[in-house]
């Protein structure tokens, strides 16, 4: 077997990002993933706008076919129904009125194949008074778990996030989803419901600030009145732009070493700044200083004084570079495509890694309804029929589609 799930299919039939997600790293590992698409295809594609190339599609459809149905036919729905019949996986984030519209419950596709792992993901949640409610990653997961408050300086507009942050966490937690359900299969025999929600995602990623409201210190709250509390976790701004953010989490032993690499150490000896204790009581003077003296030195010189003290510490580093990052790119983080169309010359992996199973090499994203036919025709479908579909336009091939 040259990857590990390439004997897995895959019915992917969410939209837009983070149930798609999934399922891209399914594909990376193997799987045939056919990408559902309505007519004129997923709405996903536009989202750039008028910009000539659709980068979102290309990083979420790489590795994956694309077959256009119509599911408001009811021969679309008997179509997906047969599909369903051969699959291992069926993603979804459709809401419960549309998946009773479509014949798409997981009540329906169980007994079409009870071996099917069901895979859906919601924006609040399967219960609740908000189960139905539509939601992006910018409302379920940014701004209902409080990660969008926390981050804000005192008296601050909350600020918005990047495009897909908290889809892609979610696209991670519904991949585990769906292999947690696969071995149960193994183990059973039997499909199952597994299911995430944005929602899940976000309040768990601010677990950390949110078991402290739990247990009675509210940090958000604290920040608020009076500011973020902690100088050696903040970012400092050097001598060519750049930024520097500090991670000096074992003050007591790391702080002394900070102070002697920035040429710093009467600092020590200073009684606002003699000790840690000292410097949390003159936060804003220590601030100041600390950033007076990053703000000597360029960015390069700043990490080599800080690698040759042992402290913890990062660029903030401007997206463009990222492309270029060695470390990155060492480690398959950032990998080439080798494709010599458009604007794909670079993918962005996914973070699951399995030393013995390797990747597939990332293809390009397909055009809408680029494997329609050739889907059907492993079906068993017979030219007749699938020219019968096509003419009704319960399915669109590529051709009929440009």
């Amino acid at each position: 077997m040259e990857h590990l799930l390439e004997d897995i299919t895959v019915i992917d039939a969410a939209t837009y990002l983070a149930g798609p997600g999934a399922s891209t790293i399914l594909a990376d590992f193997g799987a045939n993933v056919v990408k559902l698409e309505p007519p004129g295809g997923d709405g996903y594609r536009a989202l750039v706008g008028n910009y000539p190339v659709p980068y979102h599609w290309l990083l979420t459809s790489r590795n994956k076919r694309s077959l256009v149905v119509d599911l408001s036919k009811d021969a679309g729905q008997d179509l997906v129904h047969q599909l369903i019949v051969a699959a291992d996986v069926f993603t979804t984030n459709f809401m419960s009125h549309q998946l009773e519209r479509y014949q798409l419950a997981y009540e329906t596709l169980n007994e079409i194949n009870p071996r099917l792992v069901y895979a859906h993901i919601s924006g609040y949640g399967l219960a609740g008074p908000d189960a139905g409610k539509r939601a992006f990653d910018v409302t379920g997961w940014w701004a209902r778990s409080g990660l969008m408050e926390f981050i804000r300086e005192p008296g601050q507009t909350p600020l918005p996030m990047s495009p897909g942050m908290g889809d892609h966490c979610t696209a991670t937690a519904l991949f585990g989803c769906i292999m947690t359900g696969l071995y149960r299969r193994e183990k059973t025999g039997e499909g199952s419901f597994v299911s995430t929600s944005l929602a899940a995602n976000g309040v768990w990623a601010n677990g950390m600030a949110l078991q402290g409201v739990i247990a009675g210190n509210n940090i958000g709250t604290y920040r608020q009145k009076k500011g973020w509390p902690n100088p050696f976790t903040d970012a400092y701004q050097c001598a060519d732009g750049d930024y520097v953010v500090l991670a000096v989490i074992n003050t007591a032993r790391e702080y002394p070493q900070l102070a002697e690499c920035l040429g710093r150490t009467e600092w020590l000896s200073d009684e606002r700044f003699a000790s840690v204790g000292a410097v949390m009581k003159h936060r804003p003077e220590f601030c100041a200083a600390l950033g007076e003296a990053i703000a000597q030195f360029s960015i390069e010189e700043v990490g080599n004084r800080l690698d040759q003290a042992g402290v913890t510490y990062s660029r903030v580093q401007p997206m463009a570079d990222i492309l270029e990052d060695e470390q990155l790119l060492a480690n398959g983080i950032v990998v080439p495509t080798d494709d010599e169309g458009e604007g794909y010359e670079l993918t962005i992996n996914s973070p699951i890694n399995v030393a013995e199973a390797p990747k597939r090499k990332p293809s390009r994203a397909p055009e809408i309804g680029a494997d329609s036919v050739a889907v059907l025709k492993e079906m068993g479908i017979d030219d007749e029929r699938i020219q019968g579909l096509l003419a009704s336009g319960v399915v669109t091939a590529a051709e009929q589609s440009s």
